[in-house]
């Protein structure tokens, strides 16, 4: 009997051992599939700077929008704002406004790089 004794609390022993072995591995396992599993922490985050990223890009596209649709709103009844891009835009001027144009040099053909080039290089000597 001494010996089943030892056997039997060997055995009790044993299970516990296999026991705490076995949750530890499915406490790992569980762990592992939250950290990295398809819908785990490492994917909420990307998931989490992605939307920051496309809620920025959508107020800067607001914004735009907004400034764009005072542009017009001006456009359309802001006589100021009318002659301003009338002016830049299109050249228009006003009655009675002198515009002053500084000239762009011309370009000859006589003294284009490759005639200027014939013309500079010595004859040769004989």
């Amino acid at each position: 009997m001494g010996r089943a004794g030892t056997v039997g609390r060997w055995l009790v022993h044993m299970r516990r051992f296999l026991a705490t072995l076995c949750i530890g591995v499915l406490a790992l396992l569980i762990g592992y599939k939250v950290v990295r599993g398809a819908n785990g922490t490492v994917e909420w985050r990307a998931k989490r700077a992605e939307y920051r990223r496309l809620q920025q890009e959508i107020d800067k596209a607001n914004r735009d929008h907004q400034a764009l649709e005072e542009r017009v709103r001006k456009l359309q009844s802001d006589p100021d704002t009318i002659v301003q891009e009338a002016r830049e835009k299109l050249g228009f001027v006003m009655p009675g406004e002198v515009v002053l144009v500084q000239p762009q040099p011309k370009t000859d053909s006589r003294t284009s790089s490759a005639v200027a080039e014939n013309l500079t290089t010595p004859a040769p000597k004989k």
